[in-house]
């Protein structure tokens, strides 16, 4: 009995010795300011299917997926021996018809041709020109060219396809220029204004996106709307962006080490400061938010006091406190 009254006296002795702490001085503040990430995906400005405008078969297709192409290229084309045909054709015509007419225009001025021929050999000219016109369009319409510089995403069918108009050939992406998208809060929407730059984190690195468009219309299902964000850098479509908002909270409280709290009953948490006595007293709190290593908390503290930086793990309510 007296070596069990022995170890108790000395256990408690130990726990209520002083003991040296680090402490985190409380200011109480009327409002906060707390970091949001919104999440977003990054896509290609432009992402395009294209395909021919007429039928035939497909004679080649020079691109495969992930080839880098410059606006003007050719991607692929069908069998156009016959509109190409027609249009040298239409081209000989066109050649000769503007040789008819010019001359007659110089005989003219020299009366050796009368007005009614060089009518005639004006409308001639007109038509062969149109014509050539015609053959020029439908022999661009057997090639398809890239509409702008890109990144070739996917390619549908290959050479010997026998194919209708409109069919997808290939997708391209613009591989200049890419933009986030952002779904917003309803509550975020009215503190945005277009044009303005904002910060994102990509790939762990902070980057400028300035906000080009907001959606009129809530997103599907939610209250939220899609924003748009434009880059003058360039990242690979589909990677994640977050969007980071500071925003101002009114709530009087203060910033505390998170590691100073424990949790307590009814959804409150405690958290030890030093008494005037140098004494450790327990407080109770409201757990408001975390940001990184820290919690803005509203409760029982004051502005001044000393919280123990460590909480519960290192004093026990009613230590002695020596405050390093």
């Amino acid at each position: 009995m007296n070596k069990f009254l022995i170890i108790t006296l000395l256990f408690s002795s130990l726990i209520f010795s002083e003991k040296n702490i680090e402490s985190y001085e409380v200011k109480i503040i009327d409002e906060f300011k707390i970091n949001k990430l919104l999440p977003g995906k990054i896509t290609p400005k432009r992402q395009s299917i294209l395909g021919f405008e007429i039928s035939g078969r497909l004679k080649k297709v020079i691109v495969d997926i992930g080839d880098n192409v410059k606006a003007g290229d050719l991607l692929a084309e069908l069998e156009d021996s016959e509109a190409l045909a027609n249009y040298n054709e239409a081209k000989a015509k066109l050649s000769m018809f503007e040789k008819v007419f010019n001359r007659s225009k110089s005989l003219n001025t020299e009366n050796f041709v009368s007005d009614q021929e060089l009518e005639r050999a004006e409308s001639n000219f007109l038509v062969a020109e149109a014509q050539f016109d015609k053959a020029l369009i439908k022999f661009q319409q057997t090639k398809i060219l890239a509409p702008y510089d890109g990144i070739i995403q996917n390619r549908f069918l290959d050479e010997g396809s026998i194919i209708n108009a409109s069919i997808p050939i290939v997708e391209i992406l613009d591989s200049k220029f890419v933009e986030a998208k952002v779904s917003l809060p309803k509550s975020l929407v009215n503190i945005l204004d277009i044009g303005k730059e904002y910060e994102f984190l990509i790939e762990d690195k902070e980057y400028i996106g300035k906000l080009t468009r907001i959606a009129p219309m809530s997103e599907k299902g939610t209250n939220n709307k899609l924003g748009l964000f434009e880059f003058n850098d360039f990242f690979n479509p589909g990677a994640t962006a977050r969007l980071i908002l500071s925003t101002t909270e009114t709530k009087r409280g203060a910033w505390v080490p998170l590691n100073s709290l424990s949790q307590s009953e009814q959804g409150l948490w405690n958290l030890y400061t030093v008494s005037s006595s140098n004494l450790a007293q327990k407080d109770y709190v409201e757990l408001i938010h975390i940001e990184n290593n820290m919690a803005y908390v509203s409760g029982t503290i004051k502005d001044g006091d000393l919280v123990i930086i460590g909480g519960a793990s290192k004093v026990a309510e009613g230590q002695d406190i020596k405050i390093n």
